[in-house]
């Protein structure tokens, strides 16, 4: 059949050649609309203040090049007609302004002239924001409006109840980590109407299921995500912190295929970016693809999925090493950490769990999201588990909930890295410390292992994971007590009858 129709086509190619040059042009010129990039010099110039007064220092920027705001806070850029946006890096102790939680720091320069006015107006915060709070929302992923109620109704009112239990005068705000939706744009509608309940101001990152998979380069795959959203990657700061965004989603083709990779043109701005921050400083990078992942470990493959990590991570890396780093990441719907050297990957687990089809995340993190507590330049972290307390940091099995095991207890302890302790004792004896290894969730075993599991997506299968903990108890024990202390020191107990 292949054949056929490619003997056909060179048929179609014969005739063609049969015809006199200039009707073959005229055919093809009809046909076709030929795109060619618009390299038109712009100046783009204005001013950043606050009700007139002008505010120096602010990084300007329309995404190749970055300009700071003189003494009186105006700046000059000069940019050309691919330039898409204008756009700041929001300096520290100003509001996040926002309409419904969608933060607004850019302006679109679509049809632009030669000569273009952008001026920003910020308003300084009534509070310091040397402490301030932030939350991770990765893969909130809805697919139809089943799923986007369960956003709107569950995860936002949960995350609204999370932020009205500290002081009032507390700043937070958020970051959507990609796949905000799955493949479905009609449904960025319902993630911003989430967005407005949860009442606090929202920063975006793009996500594969956030592009346009018709697109026939990755050029054009973030339209629809740019005309709602805005930029693909950015900066601002709060207190100390450094705050970075960048689209690792690299769109090649049909059939929804991408790879981790950041381009040259991001890496580019990127450099300047952070030739503007002090060496030392804070800086938290957030993504979707992870930059790294210990997937390959885990699964003794020979190497990582091209959609899987950020192939040219070392760069990233290279950029990041004299800053103490955070990098916030999803995509893989597990909870794990990569730390080395100077840096933090927090790999989040996803608001949709397994793609909405349960409680869990495949490698049994409860669906919820990443909430970090910033001090200076330190920060401190936790999961929210959507419905349960911010206490709920570990989930326990007895005995026989591992089949390959069924002498021993296990212990999911989500936020796990090496710096935390995991103990058990029997009977009030003295703790001990309990084995960590890679294995699959029990729960998820329950869930999602199966030809026809779970029912509303059986392609979701259980995965391995770091944070699980093994112990056996003797015959004699009556009660077993696990304590669980995070890297910051606190404690976490439950006690498993026998």
């Amino acid at each position: 059949m292949f054949r056929r129709k490619f003997l056909q086509s060179l048929g179609k190619v014969g005739l063609g050649l049969g015809l006199p040059i200039s009707a073959v042009q005229a055919k093809t010129s009809n046909r076709l609309q030929v795109q060619k990039y618009d390299l038109t010099p712009i100046l783009i110039k204005g001013k950043v203040h606050q009700n007139g007064k002008g505010i120096s220092g602010v990084a300007v920027t329309d995404g190749y090049n970055v300009v700071l705001t003189d003494k009186a806070g105006h700046y000059v850029l000069d940019s050309n007609a691919t330039a898409e946006f204008v756009y700041i890096s929001i300096p520290r102790g100003y509001e996040f302004s926002n309409q419904k939680g969608m933060t607004s720091f850019f302006k679109p320069l679509r049809n632009s002239t030669t000569a273009v006015t952008a001026d920003f107006e910020l308003q300084k915060l009534n509070v310091d924001d040397t402490k301030h709070n932030f939350v991770v929302w990765a893969d909130p992923q809805i697919i139809d409006k089943q799923d986007a109620e369960a956003l709107v109704t569950s995860t936002a009112p949960d995350l609204k109840a999370l932020v009205a239990q500290y002081d009032n005068q507390t700043l937070f705000h958020a970051i959507g980590c990609g796949d905000l939706v799955w493949d479905k744009p009609d449904l960025f509608e319902d993630y911003k109407k989430a967005v407005e309940i949860s009442g606090i101001p929202f920063f975006q990152v793009i996500g594969n299921h956030d592009m346009d998979i018709t697109a026939r380069s990755d050029e054009g795959s973030a339209n629809t995500f740019k005309n709602l959203f805005g930029p693909t990657y950015y900066s601002f700061n709060r207190g100390e912190v450094h705050y970075i965004v960048l689209d690792d989603v690299f769109f090649v083709g049909s059939d929804k295929k991408y790879i981790g990779y950041l381009t040259e043109k991001q890496l580019q701005w990127l450099e300047q970016d952070l030739s503007f921050v002090k060496p030392g400083s804070t800086v938290v990078v957030s993504l979707h693809i992870p930059a790294n992942s210990g997937h390959k470990r885990r699964n003794n493959l020979k190497e990582d999925a091209l959609g899987g990590v950020v192939s040219n991570r070392a760069e990233l890396y290279r950029l990041l090493k004299p800053f103490n780093t955070h990098i916030m990441s999803g995509h893989t719907h597990v909870n794990e950490k990569v730390i080395g050297g100077n840096t933090i990957e927090h790999t989040h687990g996803a608001v949709c769990g397994a793609w909405w089809t349960g409680p869990i995340c495949s490698d049994g993190t409860p669906n919820g999201y990443g909430v970090y507590e910033v001090n200076g330049p330190e920060i401190k972290w936790y999961h929210k588990s959507v419905g349960k307390d911010k206490s709920y940091q570990f989930r326990v099995y007895p005995k026989g909930s591992v089949t390959t095991r069924p002498d021993e207890i296990v212990v999911n302890v989500w936020n796990w890295d090496p710096e935390w302790k995991v103990t058990w004792s029997e009977n009030g004896n003295t703790p001990t410390a309990m084995k960590q290894e890679i294995n699959f969730d029990p729960l998820s075993v329950e869930l999602h292992l199966g030809v026809n599991l779970p029912a509303k997506h059986p392609f979701v299968e259980p995965s391995l994971t770091d944070h699980l903990f093994f112990a056996k108890p003797s015959a004699k024990a009556k009660d077993i007590k696990i304590e669980v202390t995070d890297r910051f020191g606190q404690k976490f107990t439950e006690t498993l009858a026998v």
